[in-house]
């Protein structure tokens, strides 16, 4: 078995041409000529280690934890490969946050990895005397704030970045492509291995280069504004459009660079013998609903409900159908373990997708999305319901960890002051694990940045009749319904008692 997983960062379903969106992406349509679409997938926990980390378990992992390392505990499709079958597994990837503290033993998972340098804040180029002044004339005080904070520093040390990359070659996103084509290279003839090409683009700042930001060029001749603040919609409508347009241009470039993979594959017919998937983590709030970017707010359409395509040289009859069942992130261990002719493991809550391959068939009855701590998606393909738990603060809630790390550094010795080792968990595997207070002031996601969830109250929307999640309604019937998937789905994942009582469910 030979499978190529191609992993974008904040793709918004959206912007694809093939899900109804306004750009152009000839590629990604053209693979859904050969390739199975789903129509209703869903990332779960959020955002990116933790979307990876369902990826990797196949369970949500929200219940228990915030962002951090793939734990001792944790089932890895890349280590249930390289132990089990001799498959040889190697990431290659621009996706800055595996190599901080919060990404532990995800990319040592893999046999080899690659990464590439210089996405977003990445500590990759050193400027002991920057030029502020310089980056102060360059670049919109909105978006960077070259103030002496944690934030404005990785807003510093993205435009020091900047400095090094100006030709299309030097961004990250052609590199991890060009290590993609060395890859293949070098397994030519090989059989059973995983290649994980992961790109951290469109992922906010939205960088692009000039090829592609010619196609969106809006006229804004102001200072750079590409990478909005979390936050509610404050620009001008032509700044919004000059900002959604530098957005689009990433998706473009995705779509040309995939296109070149799509032209390796006809070349070499590698569509006779090779597994190719395509998907995100998460999408991205483009302005929609008066919001920029993820995570603070109801996990909307636009963040949750997210592209996947699966292409399997057994079923190319199906090239070109559509899937309308409910699937998940969850799904992506199961998948690949049956792939490759393993049995998923018994902690795994995810579904495999083969048998939607060849047929649409019932799948989750609901997919969930959520952060630690905040709101819930809950949703069964017609509804939405945004359900928010009795306290958006620490209150009774904790995490439970062998491996205490946040995104960029470890827990602090506050934080670790009055912890406790429990009793297990149906999926610590007879481990015992440490039970940690949660704070208020601790820097789990999205209190990281000194930001909290906002705008989460309780609200239910028909995606049939409002899929732009517009007016709330009110059902009765429906919530229950969902609410009792909801405490079905906690108890298959046996979530602590204070999360179901967070949410009213004990």
């Amino acid at each position: 078995m030979k499978v190529v997983f191609l992993l974008f960062d904040s793709l918004n379903r959206k912007a694809l041409g093939h899900y109804g969106g306004a750009t152009a992406t000839p590629n990604f349509d053209r693979l859904a000529q050969r390739a199975v679409t789903f129509d209703n997938h869903y990332t779960g926990s959020l955002p990116c280690m933790p979307a990876r980390r369902d990826h990797h378990t196949g369970r949500y992992g929200f219940f228990h934890s915030s962002w951090g390392p793939l734990e001792p505990f944790d089932n890895s499709y890349s280590r249930l490969l390289r132990a089990n079958l001799d498959t040889y597994c190697h990431l290659i990837t621009d996706h800055l946050h595996y190599f901080e503290d919060g990404g532990l033993c995800y990319h040592t998972s893999f046999d080899t990895w690659v990464n590439i340098r210089g996405q977003e804040y990445d500590p990759w180029k050193p400027s002991l005397n920057p030029d502020l002044e310089k980056f102060r004339r360059t670049y919109d005080s909105r978006h960077y704030d070259f103030s002496n904070s944690a934030r404005s520093r990785h807003k510093l040390q993205h435009a020091v970045n900047r400095e090094w990359i100006s030709k299309e070659a030097e961004f990250p996103l052609p590199q991890c492509f060009a290590e993609a084509f060395e890859f293949l290279d070098a397994a030519r003839g090989a059989d059973n291995w995983l290649l994980q090409l992961e790109c951290f683009d469109p992922h906010e700042p939205f960088h692009v280069p000039e090829r592609f930001a010619r196609t969106y060029d809006t006229g804004y001749d102001g200072m750079v504004l590409d990478w909005p603040t979390y936050s509610r919609v404050s620009e001008t409508e032509s700044e919004i459009r000059e900002i959604r347009a530098k957005y689009a241009g990433l998706v473009a470039m995705c779509d040309d660079y995939l296109g070149r993979l799509l032209d390796r594959f006809d070349a070499e017919n590698a569509w006779d013998d090779t597994v190719l998937i395509t998907t995100t983590d998460h999408g991205y709030l483009l302005s929609e609903h008066d919001w920029w970017a993820k995570v603070k707010m109801p996990q909307y359409q636009e963040i949750s409900h997210i592209p996947l395509m699966v292409y399997h040289p057994e079923f190319k009859s199906c090239g070109g159908e559509r899937r309308s069942a409910l699937t998940s992130a969850i799904d992506i261990l199961p998948t690949l373990t049956e792939m490759y002719g393993l049995e998923s493991p018994p902690e795994a809550t995810g579904k495999s997708l083969m048998p939607l391959l060849a047929q649409d068939c019932g799948h989750h009855e609901v997919a969930l999305s959520g952060v630690f701590g905040g709101p819930i998606l809950i949703t069964d393909g017609d509804y939405a319901f945004h359900y928010r738990p009795k306290w958006l603060d620490s209150t009774n809630l904790h995490e439970y960890r062998l491996l205490p790390m946040h995104m960029r550094g470890p827990f602090s010795l506050q934080e670790l002051r009055h912890m406790e080792l429990v009793e297990p968990f149906s999926h610590t595997k007879g481990v015992s694990v440490l039970k940690i207070k949660a704070r208020d002031d601790s820097m789990r996601v999205p209190n990281h940045d000194g930001d909290g969830f906002e705008d989460t109250e309780t609200r239910l929307y028909d995606l049939r009749k409002d899929p732009g999640e517009l007016h709330p309604i009110r059902d009765e019937d429906v919530e229950r319904r969902l609410l009792r998937a909801l405490g079905k789905v906690m108890l298959e994942h046996d979530a602590p008692k204070e999360m179901m009582q967070r949410f009213d469910l004990s």
